[in-house]
């Protein structure tokens, strides 16, 4: 009678002892959630003009992480992208406030996500926070790109994961014009062949077909090589 006890007290105690590292292995789900939208303004190419912009918070666990701005972009059910938008403090040295002088500002893309709760901003080349316009498709981004030192404009297409872009063409000279997103519309994808077009001006056409992360450039005459 004894045995059977103590052989019961053992069998119940591993059957908890596996419940509770069962219980313990489970990740803890997070919850996504945006915000209510906020109307703001922020400055153009000269910070002579204001323009409207809309942001909302994203919080984590109803933990603020990030304000953003625009449509996010589901990469799978698990990932989304949205753009990010942050203030800045925009006081002189020489004036005297008593608080900042907050200004809203664009910023680049953040990666989100949703089983870990993980926020992180994604590193895309010659991306330009003002002039860049980014179209998604799958986890490709297409945007026309304006080097450091805002001569050279480029076509650049990156993938999430990857740290260097998959292609960055030479598409002439940047406009450097006040307004935002005016270097060039946003690049126009196709699914079947996979490839994207460029358009940085009324006279030039930029098309390369992508395949297997390997870029091709497109003669407009002709269809993509097999």
């Amino acid at each position: 009678m004894l045995r059977k006890s103590l052989l019961k007290f053992v069998l119940l105690s591993v059957g908890l002892c596996l419940l509770s590292i069962t219980c313990v292995a489970v990740p803890k789900p997070h919850v996504i959630a945006f915000g209510k939208w906020i109307s703001a303004k922020w400055p153009n190419a000269t910070g002579q003009k204001l323009l409207d912009l809309k942001v909302r918070p994203l919080f984590v666990d109803t933990r603020l992480k990030e304000y953003t701005t625009g449509t996010p972009h589901e990469l799978t059910d698990r990932l989304f992208v949205v753009r990010r938008a942050f203030r800045v403090n925009d006081i002189l040295p020489t004036e005297k406030a008593d608080s900042p002088r907050w200004q809203w500002q664009r910023g680049g893309w953040l990666l989100v996500d949703r089983v870990t709760g993980h926020v992180s901003q994604l590193t895309l080349p010659e991306f330009d926070p003002f002039y860049s316009t980014a179209s998604w498709y799958r986890d490709y981004i297409a945007y026309c790109g304006v080097s450091e030192d805002g001569k050279k404009l480029y076509a650049m297409v990156a993938q999430v994961g990857r740290r260097k872009a998959i292609l960055k063409k030479d598409a002439g000279e940047p406009a450097g014009d006040d307004d935002p997103d005016s270097e060039c519309p946003p690049p126009v994808w196709e699914r079947t062949p996979m490839r994207v077009t460029f358009l940085p001006d009324d006279n030039q056409k930029l098309v390369f077909s992508i395949r297997s992360r390997v870029i091709d450039v497109v003669n407009d005459a002709e269809e993509p090589e097999e």
